[in-house]
């Protein structure tokens, strides 16, 4: 998996570099990064304006004007800093482009008129809200027709958060140095990037400054898949529990169950709260209902799930207690994180268990099992995924844009796939039912909650893709085309699953191509 860096990382690995190759002149190779890429956006077109701010992004902007000068485009360069106070590398820069005929203006002009914006105004680190000047130069540019690269990230956009700091510059195409930011993925990061792609400048990040944190891919998790062997019975691929199912939400029970069953669970049982609820899906009749006790009872259940349509009233609360002391790997979702967040029994019981526990929050869940707010958790969602994960000793999967998994041994992971038609009834219950069945399989908390959470934004993408949504895209929509991608990967390798994926604007990672997204 590609290494995912947060600012201090980056530092850090810039130090390391620099010590180890003195006088190599990092801001040179990422100045000429930037301008071969600028090349390959122009296309046939030649006016570029490159706009510069006060820090060395700004110095690798002047890199990347000089080497576009030089290759006879009409470049327009301006600095939007004073120029006397340039960190050292930058004003290097500034003045190899002047010795080079270029020219510089202290005022960004007419952004109508390009065929290329360079946008090197603020680079990563940044923690404070655009102002002044600047910030005018981001709305400017953002107002303009013309297309935009961002350099190492789009300025205003927090690298490690992927939060808008007052305003941020919307770019066609981000190319990032080094390796990828947690920013540039989560949050705001993917409605600000556009088509994003790395420049590694001839780097071996990994050696120099290990990272905590890594881009799941297609290649990754496709070794994750269970092997089926001809001599099987459906007591080989286990068998979920879905506890949950109250009155008036049933609905989110049948999902999970139906998203199980589908997943590849030899067998599932729902257990609702009270027998009376139990029932029958007539369009999953596979799927078997019993009363909660029931359910809990079962000697052949391999994997339990516990909160969908569980409710929050006091019997749910005893019963999620039977679940947490099963010696069963559990996943809580819904109403099973809600109530473990305002029940301390509960939460004592889960720190006494042995076996895997996963928790699949939305940020507004995780902020009660934090005992915190929303906009907290989403101002730091790499921060707020981890600190559950060790608070809980769990696997966690942080829903959302870029949901994020973390592991209790400090290891985090950014997921790709999946787009705003997610944003629907039933999607987490989907979600729950999809892991519970790796789990039955037998898979680790770590890689059943890595497989499923790709898996089930990739099956969203194809849909979208074939013109299922985003608009109107609904839940039980995404478990058969889950099903279909998971049999296309295991027949034909888990390479083929975006040889159907024609969504035309989701960043999805490929193997071998040097850190390139194709959108």
């Amino acid at each position: 998996m590609q290494a995912i860096y947060r600012t201090s990382e980056i530092r850090q690995l810039e130090q390391v570099f620099a010590t180890a190759n003195p006088g190599v002149s990092l801001m040179e190779r990422a100045g000429l990064a930037a301008a071969e890429k600028a090349r390959d956006m122009l296309g046939d077109g030649y006016r570029v304006l490159v706009a510069c701010g006060p820090g060395n992004n700004g110095g690798d902007a002047l890199v990347a004007a000089r080497h576009l000068l030089a290759w006879d485009y009409r470049v327009t360069t301006a600095l939007l800093a004073d120029m006397a106070k340039l960190p050292p590398d930058a004003a290097t820069a500034y003045h190899r482009f002047s010795a080079d005929g270029g020219t510089i203006t202290a005022e960004l002009p007419d952004c109508s008129t390009w065929d290329l914006i360079v946008d090197g105004l603020l680079g990563i680190g940044l923690t404070r809200p655009v102002k002044g000047a600047l910030a005018a130069a981001v709305a400017r540019i953002n107002a303009s027709a013309s297309k935009v690269l961002s350099l190492d990230v789009p300025s205003g956009l927090d690298s490690d958060t992927g939060n808008v700091q007052g305003v941020a510059i919307r770019a066609s195409a981000t190319l990032t140095f080094l390796g990828l930011k947690s920013g540039l993925l989560t949050g705001d990061g993917k409605d600000c990037c556009g088509e994003l792609s790395t420049a590694p400048l001839d780097v071996d990040c990994q050696r120099f400054a290990p990272a905590m944190g890594a881009l799941l891919d297609q290649a990754s998790v496709s070794s994750f898949l269970p092997r089926r062997l001809a001599n099987s019975h459906k007591g080989s691929f286990g068998s979920v529990g879905i506890l949950g199912g109250s009155d008036g939400m049933q609905g989110a029970a049948a999902l999970a169950g139906r998203a199980a069953l589908k997943l590849g669970a030899g067998r599932v049982t729902i257990g609702t709260p009270t027998r009376l609820l139990a029932g029958y899906d007539p369009a999953q009749p596979e799927l078997m209902w019993r009363g909660a006790e029931e359910l809990l009872a079962l000697d052949h259940l391999t994997a339990l799930v516990a909160g969908p349509g569980l409710g929050r009233s006091g019997a749910a609360r005893v019963l999620l207690a039977r679940a947490i002391d099963t010696p069963l790997p559990l996943l809580l979702d819904a109403d099973g994180l809600n109530l473990l967040a305002s029940h301390e029994p509960l939460q004592s019981a889960l720190a006494l268990r042995d076996a895997p526990i996963l928790l699949t929050p939305h940020p507004a869940e995780a902020a009660r099992l934090l005992d915190s707010d929303v906009p907290t958790v989403q101002g730091n969602r790499v921060d707020a995924a981890l600190e559950l994960a060790r608070h809980f000793r769990a696997a966690i999967v942080l829903k959302g844009a870029g949901s994020i998994v973390a592991l209790p041994d400090g290891r985090w992971f950014i997921n790709p796939t999946g787009n705003p038609g997610m944003a629907s009834a039933g999607m987490g219950d989907v979600l729950s039912g999809m892991v519970g069945a790796l789990l039955a399989q037998r898979l680790s908390a770590e890689r059943a909650l890595q497989l499923g959470v790709y898996l089930h934004g990739a099956a969203a993408d194809a849909l979208v893709g074939r013109g299922i949504g985003p608009v109107g895209l609904v839940a039980s929509e995404v478990i058969d085309e889950a099903r279909r991608l998971i049999n296309a990967s295991a027949s034909r390798g888990f390479d083929a699953l975006y040889s159907i994926v024609k969504t035309g604007n989701i960043p999805i990672p490929q193997a071998g191509n040097g850190g390139a997204f194709h959108f």
